[in-house]
Order: C-alpha cells, then structure tokens, then sequence
C-alpha cells in the first residue's frame, strides 16, 4: 500500500493528460506525457506501470518517438533567456545562436500574444495574465521537447501542410536557415544574414525543424513575454526537462530611452516630453512603472535563491555584458556547462566593435558598439524624466547596482559610470 497514493495522482494525471490530448487535435501529434522512472510510476507490487500513451493503436507514435521526455538520459540543456523588450535579450540571444550544438527560437511567445490577446502590451488584467502564462508555458514545454506542430496553433494564417512563411524572426535562428530545414545555404555559409534567409530560403518546414531541433544537443529559447522568473516555476521543477535560466536584466532608465527610440507610435508622449520639457497629463506611466515592478519581483525571488531555482539561474545585468563581452560570455556559458566555441568568439568580435553596415541601424539588430551603447542613454533623455524614472525605480535600481544622479551634469558626465562594480553568481 506504499505506493498507493502515488497511484493515485497518477491515475488524476492521466485523466487530466488524456483530456489534453483531445483538446490537441488540430495538431499533426499529440503531446505525450511519457512515463518517468521508478519510484514516480508505482504499481501493484512496486513494478513500474505501463503508460496509457504506450497501450495505444501501433502505427500511432509512442514515447519512442520522443526520447527527450522518456528519461531524458542524454540530458539536452534547456536554456530559458528571461528579459524584457529592450533589455540587450537579442543580443544575448545571439551569444547562444552562433553555437553549432544549440537550436535557437527568437522570441516564439509572440504568436500566443497576438493570437490569444491581440494588442496586448503590459496588461495587467489577471485573466489576461493567467490564459497568457498557461498557453506560453504549455508551448514552452512542447518546444523544448522539439515538437514545434505545437507552435502552428498560434500561427496565422494557420500552417498548411505544415508548411509557413510567418514563423516570427524565422531568420534569427541559425537552424533554420541552414540544412536540412534550408537549401539555399551550405555548411561553409556560417554567417548567414537574417535578411538573406527570409529572402532565400524557402517557406518553413516545420517538419523538417522539428528534426532539426532534435539533431542538436540543446535548446535555447528567448522571450520577453513572460513578466517574473515565478510565473516559470512550473516549468523549472518539470523533471522531464532540464531548464536553464539567464535572467537579463538592464538600467531601467536606459530600457526607457531605446523602447522611446524603436516603438515611436507607442512611446509617442514621451518623446513629447523629451522635446518640450512637459509631461503630458495623458502619459501611460505604467509603460516605465511595470518595467521595473517586474524586475524588482523576479530578481528579489532569483537572488533569495529558492530550493527550485538551484543551479538553474543565472542574473546577468546588460551593462556588464556590453563592457566585457568575451569575459561575460564564458561566464554564461560555464554555468550552463557548454563549451564556447570559436564561431561564438568570432560573432562576439564582430558585433561589438561598432560599425556603418545599415544592419547596424536595425532596431532589433545586434551590431554595434557595445560599450558605448551600454549608457547612452545618459545623452538622449532629459533630466526631469532621469529624475521621475529613479523616483519609481528607486528599489530596483539599488538593487541591481545602478547609481543615481543629482543634476544635469551628472546625467551628462559620460567620464563617470553609472554601473556599480557588483558581482551576481550563478545559484548553483
């Protein structure tokens, strides 16, 4: 009778899983919740049951056909980049990309917002929030086991013949624009052009991403979608992945300044107040305020180091990044225990030395100074929104070692940083 109660939450899972199932139809193939090893599955006499998954019509696909979430004996790194929109997260994507044994997706959470709550921005309805985490951490999990049908439910128009040509940013990852997913690129094309994959490659094929994805030892996943390390916890304590968090984490003030910058229509009032010297009555403050209530929630629940979080989080702050790239980079890559190879050294000296390519302009590209980019902001803002900004920021900005300034010349004095020497480790 030991094992009874552990059959029991086993018989409830099944039946929630099965219902699952059938709610996932529309997919080419079902999510599978593979069985884990003993003691997990408990049967009469301590013998390991037999999955209902496994019990069905041959020909229809079991757990073998998803090795990765049977025991996960080869232990593929799932590694997670947490950030927020113009945090330096694509940058550190990229670090990730340029690894020949990592499949990357940029930012895949985009089509569950813009099909489940269009124009949707910082909502901060909790029905909102709650069918958002659901569906992103549910597409999440089949992504990391490569099942990546999953990911046509949100795509619109919807994938015929799992075929489509509006995967978002299909051109950011290095799997998909190389073989067996794109013929127009050979192996000696290392670097390939975000713009010459769209251009020349064929609509994606999901299938053959899918097998992409499975031929590479690790996942990397980039998303700015989701606001606090706490709404993954779920998925950190799932025992059938192997998750790996970055949380990216930059100056409030210059998130403000680049976010004014790229999004001109959405942040169109506080340009006003940049060029005038007048808030308008009107302003969304929240635009800035949830920026940093976000952060201030997930890295004090990150650095209180939770028994879940252990060795499976990592705050990495943009400015230190941005100063020390290569030293930065390996320290990233020690604690996700990969090797950095030379095409990431390569791609690290290539982008952050600055450049007059119109690539570089590109509001969600990676080249550029990186250095100089780090605090730049200091010479775009005004003072009274520098001010305002560490007023409701005041926590955070401590928190994560950002210095405030008193007056004008402060703000502008570019001799002096603004980035505390502070050392976060890895929880390990």
């Amino acid at each position: 009778m030991q094992c009874s109660w552990k059959a029991v939450i086993l018989l409830a899972l099944a039946s929630i899983a099965i219902q699952y199932t059938a709610i996932r139809t529309l997919t080419s193939k079902p999510f599978q919740l593979c069985p884990l090893p003993s003691p997990q599955n408990c049967g009469l006499g301590g013998q390991e049951t037999e999955s209902p998954f496994e019990r069905g019509a041959a020909g229809s696909g079991g757990c073998d056909d998803y090795p990765y979430f049977s025991i996960n004996a080869t232990r593929k790194t799932h590694i997670l980049v947490l950030a927020t929109t113009r945090s330096g997260s694509s940058f550190v994507g990229q670090l990730l990309n340029q690894n020949q044994e990592v499949f990357y997706l940029f930012e895949p959470l985009y089509h569950v917002q813009t099909t489940l709550i269009p124009r949707l921005s910082h909502s901060r309805n909790a029905a909102d929030r709650r069918v958002m985490l659901g569906a992103s951490r549910d597409l999440l999990r089949s992504l990391y086991g490569c099942d990546l049908y999953f990911l046509e439910s949100y795509i619109k128009p919807t994938p015929m013949n799992h075929t489509t040509d509006k995967l978002f940013r299909r051109g950011a990852s290095r799997a998909l624009c190389q073989q067996p997913v794109c013929d127009a690129f050979g192996p000696a094309d290392i670097n390939v052009e975000e713009g010459d994959c769209v251009k020349k490659c064929a609509a994606l094929n999901m299938t053959l991403a899918t097998e992409a994805c499975r031929e590479k030892r690790h996942i990397a996943i980039k998303i700015v979608r989701v606001p606090e390390i706490g709404d993954l916890r779920a998925l950190v304590e799932d025992p059938r992945l192997n998750i790996k968090v970055i949380q990216l984490v930059r100056d409030p003030r210059g998130i403000l300044s680049s976010r004014i910058e790229t999004f001109r229509d959405t942040y169109r009032l506080w340009r006003i107040w940049r060029a005038t010297g007048r808030r308008p009555y009107n302003l969304d403050l929240s635009q800035l305020t949830v920026v940093c209530e976000d952060f201030l929630s997930s890295v004090s629940t990150g650095l209180s180091h939770p028994y879940w979080l252990k060795g499976k989080y990592m705050l990495v702050r943009y400015e230190d990044l941005a100063r020390n790239p290569l030293l930065k980079t390996k320290e990233i890559y020690d604690y996700l225990g990969l090797p950095m190879d030379k095409n990431v050294e390569d791609w690290i000296h290539a982008n952050t030395r600055g450049s007059n390519e119109p690539s570089a302009k590109h509001k969600f590209g990676t080249v550029r100074d990186s250095a100089a980019n780090a605090e730049s902001w200091r010479l775009k803002l005004s003072y009274d929104m520098v001010e305002y900004t560490q007023t409701v920021c005041q926590k955070v900005l401590h928190q994560l070692g950002y210095k405030a300034v008193k007056s004008v010349e402060e703000l502008k004095n570019m001799s002096l940083s603004l980035v505390q020497d502070k050392t976060f480790v890895p929880f390990l």
